[in-house]
């Protein structure tokens, strides 16, 4: 391939990459024995992104969303390419319950009651390292969400 078809090529597959995301906020939370950095996202087109588009997670690294309310939560997979699993937590910081969620799927998965943050991880964290409903997740910012 000559010079002008390569850089071509390189211009047309760099303006069809997703933008990189914006640098997010970042905390340290702790579940029992167990820390965690969270990305923090508290508006509605951040929550609206989350981890789409996104191809690798470093190890204890995931994504704290928080909401304007305690309500009934929901998440799926569209355009998300990593395996996750999702901690859905409540106004007192203890975690409903815990879904795992196949990539790309339209699958809806629910928290069990009126939830105030979702905490998504790689797909099998949680279990690893017997974190269930229940559990007290500490550390958890008081942030002004978007409702």
């Amino acid at each position: 391939m000559n010079r002008r078809l390569l850089t071509v090529a390189f211009l047309v597959a760099a303006t069809t990459l997703p933008a990189p995301a914006a640098e997010l906020p970042t905390v340290t939370l702790t579940i029992g024995s167990h820390k965690l950095v969270a990305e923090v996202v508290a508006t509605v087109e951040q929550r609206a992104t989350g981890l789409m588009n996104r191809f690798s997670l470093k190890p204890d690294h995931g994504m704290l969303f928080v909401f304007g309310r305690p309500a009934p939560q929901a998440f799926w997979m569209k355009n998300t390419y990593i395996p996750l699993s999702i901690a859905f937590i409540d106004a007192d910081g203890r975690i409903l319950n815990i879904e795992d969620m196949r990539p790309q799927t339209e699958e809806t998965h629910w928290s069990k009651g009126p939830a105030l943050y979702a905490l998504e991880m790689k797909k099998g964290w949680f279990a690893e390292r017997g974190i269930g409903p229940g559990a007290a997740v500490a550390g958890i910012p008081r942030v002004k969400a978007d409702p």
